[in-house]
């Protein structure tokens, strides 16, 4: 029996020792990524002991970076993408030049060179795709307003990242590197092609991949076989984004998120998403340990304060910068606090970055370490820092009038004009929340000439009402302010169509506040958050899993002519 078995060596020892730590950190009260992180430096060639290797451990992250993003693509469709784009767009390039500055900044004060300063600053500036998903679906706002801002932004930074690797070869001779110097037309010239396929291959999904790849999936199902229907939506995944990198020059990130786009298109897109979860869960593991594996320990002794000023740029610098440009845009507090949280890590993006300005001769070897220790960091405590946005976001509207005024900026969409009619204003549905759910109740009050305002965070969602002629407001509901713009004190109904039972919580109390006759209709998915609400006569609150049951057997009477 052969005793060189690379892979299996790899994989039995990264699960095995994770699975130790993770459970270890998890009975300390510690997130159980900090576990696999530290299985990874054990595992790792600057520790002593057995030493796994580091290239198929990459590898097999890299797997499972198109498995998580294939995921969410099933999850976030195109037209989530658009409704967030005047924020993501700008927000994104913003937010990658302050943090690109300060980084460079502080490396060029370190007597580093141009080009070396820069590459430091943008892998400062990117955040890991992987830690976004995971810490936004531990908290289950992958699919609110918040979360599709976030993964939004996220898409962005990933396209800008893809220009960046295209065209810092060409310009690493003149930014002090070991590359020649291209010339202008040339650099042009790669500029336009990176786009060019870029855009093609956006086009080719969009157009092309929403047509043939939901049928694939229809025909697959056809044949009864799990095994093959799984295996359908793992070769998807996987071929389309090593096809998309290979073809087009895009990551494999974007490859797979945009894969999943299209396969959102078909009925399957729920049963491709659970099929795929445990393959996705598992290589999310080997991406953090495989991170653990590239750091050097001994970068936290002989360059302390670097290291400190490194942490310092990507936790607090780049989140306030992201806050802060947030609120520019006017959205909420709530929605800033989330988004920089979100981003106050770095990760994939910045290991190749930074892989590729040492091979340059850009990038010092001690720029690397720096790089791999600010995110080993960061991403151990992007947890934490997430968890404690929602203490700081009540603390800040208690103790300060500036951050109240921030949650409601002069805007003219977050009150109602002086022109709107009269039936909107007294005796109206307040509905909180007009995504998928909030979108369906609106379509019937409209059938039934019932009239309503809308609450919704998302200014576009608001000025697109507004321009149908619809009554709504924006901002975070959870706010007084925002309800009482809605005339809830006039109001007949308030409806939250939004899951997030916290804020559902303050919105009633603020509703009843206002109006105590007020009926309230809410919604949420989990049975014992639905028993708590009744047993504080919270009002009607309708469970997922019931309603469905309810209108399947209703289905299943009518037919038998025993309709109850």
């Amino acid at each position: 029996m052969p005793h060189s078995l690379p892979l299996i060596t790899t994989l039995a020892t990264a699960f095995g020792l994770a699975l130790v730590l993770g459970v270890l950190a998890a009975r300390l009260k510690l997130p159980a990524l900090v576990g696999y992180l530290l299985a990874g430096i054990m595992l790792g060639p600057f520790t002593p002991g057995f030493v796994a290797d580091a290239q198929l451990g990459h590898e097999l992250a890299e797997i499972g970076v198109m498995l998580l993003m294939f995921g969410v693509g099933l999850h976030f469709s195109l037209d989530d993408l658009l409704a967030v784009r005047k924020i993501a767009l700008p927000g994104a390039v913003l937010q990658i030049a302050v943090a690109t500055a300060l980084g460079a900044g502080i490396a060029a004060a370190w007597g580093w060179s141009l080009g070396g300063a820069l590459v430091f600053g943008l892998a400062l500036s990117v955040a890991s795709t992987v830690v976004l998903l995971r810490t936004l679906e531990a908290h289950g706002i992958l699919d609110s307003m918040n979360g599709r801002i976030a993964v939004g932004w996220l898409v962005v930074e990933d396209l800008a990242m893809v220009l960046v690797l295209v065209l810092l070869p060409p310009l690493a001779g003149a930014l002090g590197g070991d590359a020649p110097d291209a010339g202008a037309g040339s650099l042009w010239g790669t500029l336009a092609l990176t786009l060019l396929k870029v855009s093609a291959f956006i086009a080719l999904m969009l157009v092309g991949g929403r047509r043939l790849f939901p049928k694939l999936l229809w025909l697959v199902a056809g044949t009864g076989s799990r095994e093959l229907f799984t295996l359908c939506v793992v070769a998807a995944a996987v071929s389309i984004a090593y096809g998309a990198a290979e073809l087009f020059g895009v990551s494999f990130a974007l490859g797979a998120f945009f894969a999943g786009m299209v396969l959102r298109e078909s009925e399957f897109s729920h049963r491709a998403a659970e099929e795929s979860l445990p393959l996705r869960e598992a290589f999310a593991v080997l991406f953090f340990v495989s991170v653990g594996m590239l750091f050097d320990p001994r970068v936290l002794v002989e360059q302390p304060l670097q290291v400190l000023a490194v942490i310092s740029i990507i936790v607090v610098g780049k989140s306030i910068a992201a806050a802060a440009l947030v609120l520019l845009l006017r959205y909420p507090l709530n929605t800033a606090l989330i988004v920089s949280a979100s981003l106050a890590q770095i990760g994939e993006f910045s290991f190749i970055l930074a892989g590729l300005g040492v091979s340059l001769g850009l990038l010092p070897v001690e720029g690397q370490s720096l790089i791999l220790a600010g995110a080993l960091i960061s991403i151990a405590l992007n947890p934490v820092v997430f968890k404690a946005s929602e203490p700081l976001q009540a603390w800040l509207r208690s103790r300060s009038k500036l951050a109240r005024q921030l949650e409601r900026p002069a805007d003219p969409l977050a009150e109602l004009p002086m022109s709107t009619h009269e039936r909107y204003l007294s005796g109206q549905v307040v509905l909180v929340g007009y995504g998928r759910v909030g979108r369906r109740i609106a379509r019937a009050l409209a059938e039934c000439d019932i009239p309503y305002v809308v609450a919704e965070r998302n200014r576009e969602l608001v000025e697109r009402l507004r321009a149908d002629g619809g009554a709504a407001v924006s901002g975070d509901a959870a706010d007084p302010a925002v309800l009482i713009q809605a005339h809830i004190a006039r109001a007949s109904m308030l409806v939250v169509a939004i899951p997030d039972t916290l804020d559902a919580r303050q919105m009633i109390a603020t509703a009843r506040t206002l109006n105590p006759t007020i009926e309230t209709v809410l919604r949420t998915h989990n049975e014992e958050e639905a028993e708590l609400l009744e047993r504080e006569a919270a009002g009607k609150v309708f469970l997922g899993e019931n309603e469905l049951a309810n209108g399947m057997t209703r289905h299943v009477l009518e037919r038998y002519g025993k309709a109850r």
